[in-house]
């Protein structure tokens, strides 16, 4: 496979930035727009059940049933093996990531029971616990040293250090029964606001941080990222994340075409235009900052995008007529609830699967990079 050097791809993805900024942003509405329709014939049965309702953040975001995490059934009921969370790819596998809501009270122990279950050993939360009244996310953790006791799983926090922007939590989870108990590296970005965008060289701070841990841990399990929801910052992150994978191996990233994965694993992933553009923006922001193919730093990143994006609106009609056209190969997505990792294979187009470009390139699986 042929690949770009730092400033090919640079160059390349500055020039697609500049295309679809010009006349106040028509390209990005386009190219967003065109997004509208992706996924939404795909059943959430599960996360619909009267059963399960309590059980959601928000009741019209509900996880597709091909992809959901499903956990063990405990007891004789058959539905405590529903969560809202989706398995998303991230450069490697369909299963590299998991995307969830904010865990709600009654579902604390739950989210704990998942992240046992799926052996994850990195938590990325990327909202605050509250804006002004509203409960984004209920505090599933300790801030301060201690342990409590969720369901089954004991959650113990260790120590919580303080980043420029985030903070970084070393919890320790037992499971009662269990001998071996396990570290959980807990990570809490809470400036960016629901439905916006933080700061540039914040993000990209952070994310390349987590980035950094990702690669250096061994093949384990899916890393969990949430919000509040668990679709626009968090589709946002996972995105960013993936792209940078990707021009880490010196591969042209394609925002559009892994958005539209993405939102074939979970609705709504990126939610709004200025989080699509943030994506673009980061992406240019972080390579320009002189980060080599081997291991990115950050430091002295100091590029930003020439033409920030400030117009959010979203022209709902036109995205409509445009998003009709993306719709002709998914006229056959009617995935068996049984036969996930077969769903997978009919309902993707291969040419939209950035990750099969460079199968190795899974965030738990660059332990031999690191070693």
């Amino acid at each position: 496979m042929n690949t770009s050097s730092r400033s090919q791809i640079l160059q390349e993805l500055n020039a697609r930035y500049q295309a679809l900024a010009a006349k106040n942003n028509q390209g990005f509405k386009k190219e967003f727009g065109e997004l509208n329709e992706v996924g939404k014939d795909l059943p959430t049965k599960a996360g619909g059940l009267e059963a399960n309702r309590g059980k959601n953040r928000y009741p019209q975001i509900l996880p597709y049933d091909h992809c959901r995490v499903r956990l063990s059934i405990q007891g004789q009921n058959p539905y405590s093996d529903y969560i809202n969370a989706s398995f998303v790819p991230g450069g490697g596998s369909e299963r590299d990531f998991i995307c969830t809501q904010g865990p709600l009270h009654n579902t604390v122990a739950d989210f704990w029971r998942m992240v046992w279950e799926q052996n994850v050993r990195i938590l990325v939360m990327v909202t605050a616990l509250r804006y002004k009244n509203t409960v984004l996310c209920d505090k599933y953790w300790s801030l301060e040293p201690g342990t409590v006791l969720h369901g089954l799983i004991q959650v113990t926090t260790v120590t919580r250090k303080q980043g420029p922007d985030y903070f970084i939590t070393a919890i320790n989870l037992r499971q009662r029964g269990c001998p071996t108990d396990r570290i959980v590296t807990h990570y809490h970005y809470p400036s960016w606001p629901d439905q916006g965008v933080p700061n540039l060289s914040s993000l990209c701070a952070f994310t390349e941080h987590v980035h950094q841990h990702l690669r250096a841990i061994p093949h384990l399990g899916p890393a969990v990222v949430h919000c509040s929801a668990g679709i626009g910052r968090s589709g946002t992150f996972v995105t960013l994340l993936w792209l940078m994978q990707l021009c880490v191996r010196g591969i042209q990233p394609d925002v559009r075409a892994a958005v539209e994965d993405m939102r074939l694993h979970r609705m709504w992933m990126v939610q709004t235009e200025e989080q699509y553009v943030l994506i673009y923006q980061c992406l240019i922001h972080w390579i320009s900052g002189g980060a080599s193919t081997s291991k990115p730093q950050m430091q002295g990143a100091g590029v930003t995008p020439s033409q920030q994006i400030k117009d959010r609106s979203h022209s709902s009609s036109e995205q409509r007529d445009r998003a009709g056209r993306r719709r002709q190969h998914r006229q056959q997505q009617k995935p068996a609830l049984e036969q996930p990792q077969n769903t997978m294979q009919q309902i993707l187009h291969p040419g939209n699967l950035l990750r099969r470009l460079l199968p190795s390139l899974s965030p738990m699986n660059q332990a031999s990079h690191s070693s």
